[in-house]
């Protein structure tokens, strides 16, 4: 199939549009959609940028419009040291404009990202099958232990002994299944 807008490459890229139940598909070449700068018109001429679905997601979240400082002007927001980017700016955009952005708006990101990640804040990647056992398991270890010590500044002692009978119990099953024995 040919590229709908220069009519003359083979188009390599597919974007379909579902709005209000109508789909619309534009098959473009790499060269095409390059030039648009990842825009495609749909049947009623208006555009559409992954920028702005981006951006959209940002903004339809309630939690995120709490993330914005209400009633405040350009200057009073928080603005990247490095780009001169304002938080205002990044949902409108939808990305950064530099590497610093991260640091600059670490406070307002934790919602946005929850939101895109279905409620994770905290990326932990994926886990091997072969090994995904252990690994949760000492993950798991790792919360108990952060657990226990926090019952302990906090002087539960009872519910510290049992989170540490807890950690006991994961840690005789590891070694059990490694084939080692205490």
């Amino acid at each position: 199939m040919l590229c709908q807008e220069c009519q003359e490459r083979p188009a390599t890229l597919l974007f379909t549009k579902v709005v209000d139940g109508k789909k619309t598909e534009v098959h473009l070449c790499q060269v095409c959609a390059q030039d648009k700068g990842d825009t495609f018109l749909s049947n009623d001429a208006s555009s559409f940028s992954f920028n702005n679905l981006l951006a959209g997601l940002l903004n339809i979240s309630p939690v995120v419009q709490q993330a914005k400082q209400p009633q405040q002007t350009e200057h009073d927001q928080v603005r990247c040291d490095g780009c001169h980017l304002t938080f205002s700016q990044f949902l409108k955009l939808g990305k950064f404009g530099c590497s610093q952005c991260y640091e600059s708006f670490r406070a307002q990101l934790p919602p946005i990202l929850k939101r895109l990640h279905s409620g994770n804040k905290v990326h932990q990647g994926k886990v091997p099958a072969r090994v995904g056992g252990t690994i949760h398991v000492k993950r798991k270890i790792s919360e108990l232990r952060l657990e226990l010590k926090g019952l302990i500044e906090q002087e539960e002692f009872e519910q510290a002994a049992t989170i540490r009978d807890q950690i006991r119990s994961l840690e005789k099953g590891m070694r059990e299944q490694r084939g080692e024995h205490s």
